[in-house]
């Protein structure tokens, strides 16, 4: 998403179709996973993923 340097070469670049998929994936684990988080992973992995989508929005 373009918020952190690649540790390898110290750029920063911008893959949105990269993005949407680890975003997307992080949505499918947390269907995957309902019912078997606690309260508190469960509203992590909701903030995260919220997070992510708002940054995405606005890359």
């Amino acid at each position: 998403m373009g918020l952190a340097p690649n540790p390898q070469n110290g750029e920063v670049s911008k893959d949105k179709n990269m993005a949407r998929f680890n975003i997307d994936l992080l949505v499918v684990l947390q269907q995957k996973t309902k019912g078997n988080l606690t309260g508190d992973e469960a509203k992590f992995l909701e903030n995260l993923i919220s997070d992510l989508q708002m940054k995405f929005v606005s890359m």
